[in-house]
């Protein structure tokens, strides 16, 4: 097992900058995950890694030693593709055994480590198969024992699960998590929808534009978020924003001053005591739906319901201007489009944002909750 660092990396094509500034440490053993929108970057960052894209600027080391000029075949990494990339005039046993055979290893040895591969992915039975006449998730099983039976150093994954079903997809989730603990491989995981980087993942690193945004566990990432982006990219529904005005421990939006009017416990509002502007966060599971006039709530017009079984996803309009709303209410919740409802929040859970640049507001009393690092520090109010 080995850990896995990048020092300052950088890729750029002609003009165009790939990724820049790129520090991240992946501990032994540890399941990391890139994620981000497409064309983020790391996809990019990935390979630099397994030696198929050589970085224009920086390091990259395993275990310490400096392995950026090391050919992709010396680095004892394995990688899994999107589209599996199995060899269609093999069988399910020979493209398993192909490093092997490709190492040089004895055919009795090659036969022992399949074996002992496919009782481990649940798939002896398709040994003798034709590639062809598999199914996708039978594929990406094949593709997965081909790069761990040569028990590598790290364990790499593009988007393995892009191609797949929902339903395949999460089957094939748990299977990775358990397979990558009962190895414990270093692995490394690109994708970028992120309900599958939360649940796999040790450590998210966030990336957008090339650089990364944020690096933190996913309990850190979605409770802490560094900066707005990060905030509106982890989570669904996404978290609403609101550009507010702090007057004492009241904030009014800017566009719907009369009705967006809440009074914060004196305590969040002190967080924001040097801004007087500033974007306000809401996840839509913080917010209170109340079909009677409640005090200290934000009145609004339903515009649209999804019905989502145990609960709803309700959209909202407030003022004139109008401020757009996305609330996650129980089903029970008797609203329909037209109706006026109104919403109380839980203002502790809110955060506030630095309208110039994006940073999360931190105030003196949530230095020791456990923010998550980020490159360019947190926006503090000490």
């Amino acid at each position: 097992m080995v850990t896995v660092n990048y020092d300052s990396v950088k890729k750029a094509y002609g003009d165009t900058i790939a990724i820049e500034d790129v520090n991240l440490h992946v501990d032994d053993g540890e399941f990391a995950i890139l994620l981000g929108p497409s064309g983020c970057g790391k996809t990019t960052t990935l390979r630099c890694l397994a030696g198929l894209t050589q970085p224009t600027d920086g390091t990259i080391t395993l275990d310490g030693h400096d392995v950026t000029d090391v050919h992709p075949k010396n680095r004892n990494i394995a990688m899994v593709f999107q589209n599996f990339a199995l060899y269609p005039h093999m069988t399910v046993r020979e493209n398993i055994g192909y490093p092997l055979k490709v190492a040089g290893k004895s055919k009795d040895e090659r036969e022992e480590r399949i074996d002992e591969v496919a009782e481990m992915l649940e798939i002896p039975e398709l040994l003798d198969r034709d590639i062809a006449n598999l199914s996708g998730g039978q594929q990406q099983r094949v593709a997965l024992g081909r790069a761990i039976i040569r028990r590598p150093a790290v364990f790499l994954m593009d988007e393995p699960l892009a191609n797949l079903d929902a339903k395949l997809k999460i089957s094939m989730r748990s299977r990775i998590k358990v397979l990558q603990r009962e190895m414990d491989i270093t692995t490394m995981y690109v994708t970028h929808d992120q309900e599958e980087a939360m649940s796999l993942g040790d450590k998210l690193i966030i990336m957008d534009k090339g650089h990364i945004q944020q690096i933190g566990s996913p309990d850190e990432v979605y409770h802490q978020p560094a900066n707005q982006f990060v905030a509106g990219f982890i989570g669904s529904p996404s978290m609403n924003f609101v550009t507010v005005r702090r007057d004492g421990d009241r904030i009014r939006a800017d566009d719907a001053p009369d009705t967006f009017d809440v009074e914060l416990d004196s305590e969040v509002a002190d967080r924001y005591r040097d801004h007087e502007t500033f974007t306000l966060g809401v996840r839509p599971q913080y917010f209170e739906v109340h079909t009677e006039r409640t005090d200290n709530a934000i009145e609004a017009a339903v515009e649209v319901t999804e019905p989502q079984g145990d609960e709803q996803i309700i959209e909202v309009e407030v003022g004139d201007q109008p401020v757009s709303l996305t609330v996650v209410a129980p089903s029970a919740i008797d609203a329909e489009r037209g109706d006026t409802v109104w919403l109380t929040l839980d203002d502790d859970l809110v955060h506030g944002f630095d309208t110039d640049s994006g940073r999360r507001i931190v105030g003196a009393g949530d230095q020791n909750r456990g923010v998550a690092s980020t490159p360019e520090g947190e926006m503090t109010s000490d």
